[in-house]
C-alpha cells in the first residue's frame, strides 16, 4: 500500500509541476506579443528599405511643394520670404535689426545666434522644449523648438550682438 500512495503523490506532484509550469509559458508569451520582431506592430525591415526611406524624409517625403525664396537677400525688406509647407523647413538668416515674424502655427528652432523673442503683447511664445513661456524681450536657447500660436510674435537678435541667427522654419513666416 505504502507503493501506492507514493505512485499516486508522484502523479500529482509532476502534474502539478506542468500545469504551473504551462501557465507560467503563457504568461511570459502573453507579456511580450507587442515586441516579437516580424509582426504586423514591429515589422522587420530591410537596409535598403529603410535608407530609401531616409532619402525620402531628407528630399522632403515626396511633397510638391517648395519653400519660397527672397528675392532679393541683400536688401531687407517688409516681406523677404515665406514659407510654404508646414511640412517643409525652411534655413532662414536673420541679420540684426531685422525680426523673423511667424504666421499662427509655424515653428522655429534657433540653430545659431543669440535670439531673443519679439511680440507686440505681453503675451509671448511656447518653448516646448522646455515647457515654458518665453515673453517678450526673453532670451531663446538654442536648438529649443518654439511654437508661434498667432500672428505677429517673431525673434531678432540680441541688442548688441553682431552675429546673424540661424533658424529653422516650419509654416509661414516673413522678415521686417
Amino acid at each position: 500500500m505504502k507503493t501506492a500512495w507514493k505512485v499516486i503523490a508522484a502523479a500529482v506532484v509532476v502534474g502539478g509541476g506542468i500545469l504551473a509550469g504551462s501557465l507560467m509559458n503563457l504568461t511570459a508569451e502573453g507579456a511580450g506579443v507587442t515586441n516579437q520582431p516580424g509582426t504586423a506592430d514591429d515589422p522587420v525591415v530591410t537596409k535598403s528599405y529603410v535608407d530609401q526611406a531616409i532619402q525620402q524624409a531628407i528630399k522632403g517625403g515626396g511633397t510638391t511643394t517648395t519653400p519660397t525664396t527672397p528675392t532679393n537677400p541683400t536688401t531687407p525688406s517688409t516681406n523677404e520670404g515665406s514659407g510654404s509647407s508646414s511640412d517643409a523647413v525652411s534655413i532662414v538668416d536673420v541679420k540684426p535689426g531685422q525680426i523673423l515674424i511667424a504666421s499662427a502655427g509655424a515653428e522655429f528652432v534657433v540653430r545659431s545666434g543669440k535670439a531673443v523673442i519679439y511680440s507686440q503683447d505681453s503675451n509671448g511664445v511656447a518653448d516646448l522644449t522646455d515647457g515654458k513661456d518665453i515673453t517678450n524681450g526673453g532670451a531663446v536657447a538654442n536648438n529649443h523648438l518654439l511654437s508661434f500660436p498667432r500672428d505677429g510674435r517673431g525673434i531678432q537678435v540680441q541688442e548688441g550682438n553682431k552675429y546673424n541667427l540661424t533658424v529653422m522654419v516650419r509654416g509661414g513666416y516673413k522678415i521686417q
